[in-house]
């Protein structure tokens, strides 16, 4: 368990909680929608063990954990009840919360999402924690092919290729491998028909790390969710934040 986990709270209006990705943060899947998000929501997130501020843990991170004190960091933040949007790992966390706690969950967004991963994600991930402890070059080079979507990575010249690679190898949190190993260890699929909130399910289209079929079968195992496409990678902030923004503001607004 981690006594403290760091949190950001962002705008006024009805709640939304942010719940974020494996080896990510906060501010590193969010940053680029955050403001859009804080003009008419009262966006609050907390960063797991090991990222952001929050202390790495010393033992396997648990989903009840991390849906737990996302629920808590909404109470202590004055919201009775809240949507939750999940980006990759945090759709396992967002789901989590909303069978742990549905008295106050009101709606889900889960993006770039599983409920649980298929054998191209579970060698992927079992790649990426193989390569933390060796080059962290080669650690971004990879994770650049698996999580970049075939139309940004064309878009880029060899120049902003490297620029990109070399930004990725400088940010690994210190959580990532207990982040990791719980990807690979989450599986929701038992819980998926009793949520009974209005779900939206988003689906990059290009993601080799979570492919779109795995967020389709999220959408066909929550009753009445509803699916939109994003032509983008599993980098859905950085790739498409727009159409990713306007998906959410939409749905909510309804």
């Amino acid at each position: 368990m981690t006594e403290h986990f760091s949190r950001t709270v962002r705008g006024s209006g009805p709640g939304l909680l942010l719940a974020h990705g494996g080896g990510g943060g906060v501010e590193a899947n969010f940053g680029p929608i955050l403001d859009g998000l804080a003009r008419t929501r009262t966006a609050v997130g907390v960063d797991y063990p090991g990222s952001g501020a929050t202390p790495r843990a010393t033992g396997p991170l648990s989903l009840d954990e991390l849906a737990d004190e996302l629920v808590r960091a909404g109470v202590d933040s004055g919201l009775e009840e809240f949507a939750v949007l999940g980006y990759s790992l945090g759709t396992a966390v967002a789901v989590r919360a909303a069978t742990r706690h549905p008295e106050r969950v009101t709606a889900l967004v889960l993006t770039a999402g599983f409920a649980r991963p298929d054998n191209r994600m579970r060698l992927a991930c079992a790649t990426w924690a193989g390569l933390l402890d060796g080059d962290r070059v080669l650690l971004a080079r990879f994770l650049t092919l698996v999580a970049t979507g075939r139309t940004r990575l064309a878009s880029l010249t060899p120049e902003e290729l490297e620029e990109s690679v070399a930004a990725l190898a400088a940010f690994v949190p210190p959580g990532t491998p207990e982040q990791v190993a719980l990807v690979e260890r989450v599986d929701t699929t038992a819980e998926l028909a009793s949520i009974r909130v209005p779900t939206l399910v988003v689906a990059a289209t290009e993601d080799t790390l979570a492919p779109p079929e795995l967020s389709r079968q999220l959408a066909d195992g929550i009753p009445g969710a509803e699916l939109v496409e994003i032509r983008c990678g599993h980098l859905v902030g950085a790739e498409a934040p727009d159409e990713w923004l306007r998906a959410i503001e939409e749905f909510l607004a309804k």
